[in-house]
């Protein structure tokens, strides 16, 4: 029998020697707090390529500095970020994977000093900020940032683009009718709240051919949230403007209680690869080579997004080779060990 999760894996201009993606996770590592890439971010990712991910896609990077989520996140609203993502690079592509960089603003959810922008001046919860309800101005040169950021990552040589439009940040929260309230073209309708994103696709695409995709919340764990029928519409949008994948997690929109369990959120996925024609990747506590074959067997993703079971283990692909009895191949020095 063929194993899904160890095939190959063609998206456009860019081949994936597996399914299996090291899922963007904030690390907070970068102490200097001017964005830039530390010996730590060297040394986390290529272990992951070592490891044999077929890709690995690096934290959420901030497109503008009032965009962190931190002090300590990685940047690339400056040119001289790209040297040291560069390095990042050529690490994931010493070890045969493809590399792919999130591209993120926090909106909202910005734990920094000074102002931070949202579509609306709602607050989090009430230990947050309020943040300063964007202008159309200043929405203008967010939709900029992006574009320029996407220029920055060609030029450090990632092969695919990742736009953060989960887990509450902004792009989510001018989605999402809990967040967005303005009464102008980026507000009210579905429509209209799709606005944004559908600006910031178009621009990010003026200056990459390369595969992009795009990270949505799948559910807001709200009853005023969007709903499933809402999600079909902007990923068959995100399809007509060229999106290559939906990766599909859930939540962080507004607060709320929510009880994970094994592939919790896989159904969101195999509800928008169906639904809306596009292809899918599956994220949340996906923990065995088992449980990742039966996605790809059933066709519920397209490609498995590992998160947590990374950070535990470098080298998860081995594990789940063995899982299923597959010989996968390793790095060279570790021959004797693998």
């Amino acid at each position: 029998m063929k194993h899904q999760l160890f095939q190959p894996c063609t998206i456009k201009n860019v081949t994936l020697k597996n399914r299996i993606v090291m899922s963007p996770m904030c690390m907070y590592s970068s102490h200097e707090q001017d964005g830039r890439v530390q010996p730590f971010h060297l040394a986390h990712y290529e272990s992951r390529a070592a490891g044999q991910a077929g890709l690995v896609m690096i934290e959420a990077t901030s497109v503008l500095p009032e965009g962190r989520i931190s002090h300590e996140d990685l940047g690339i609203w400056e040119d001289d970020h790209i040297e040291g993502l560069k390095k990042i690079n050529d690490g994931i592509h010493r070890h045969g994977a493809a590399s792919a960089i999130q591209l993120a603003h926090a909106g909202r959810k910005a734990n920094l000093q000074g102002e931070i922008f949202a579509p609306s001046a709602k607050a989090f919860n009430s230990s947050m900020k309020e943040p300063v309800e964007m202008s159309k101005e200043k929405i203008e040169s967010a939709i900029e940032a992006f574009r320029k950021s996407a220029e920055r990552a060609e030029k450090a040589g990632f092969d695919i683009i990742e736009l953060h439009a989960a887990h509450g940040y902004l792009i989510n929260q001018f989605l999402s009718p809990l967040t967005n309230f303005r009464t102008d073209q980026y507000g009210g309708s579905r429509e209209r709240r799709y606005l944004f994103l559908r600006k910031v696709i178009e621009a990010v695409k003026e200056v990459w051919s390369g595969p992009l995709f795009v990270r949505i919340s799948g559910e807001e764990y709200h009853e005023d949230g969007n709903t499933m029928d809402d999600f079909f519409y902007f990923s068959s949008e995100m399809k007509t403007q060229g999106v290559d994948l939906i990766d599909v997690s859930s939540g962080g929109v507004v607060p709320a209680s929510i009880e994970p369990y094994p592939g919790y959120q896989v159904t969101f996925a195999e509800q928008i690869k169906h639904g809306a024609d596009i292809a899918a990747g599956a994220v949340g506590l996906i923990t065995s080579g088992i449980q990742a074959e039966e996605i790809l067997q059933n066709e519920r993703a397209d490609l498995i997004f590992i998160a947590r079971a990374f950070l535990r283990n470098p080298y998860w692909p081995k594990q789940a080779a063995d899982d299923l009895g597959y010989s996968l191949e390793g790095p060279r020095p570790y021959t004797r060990a693998w």
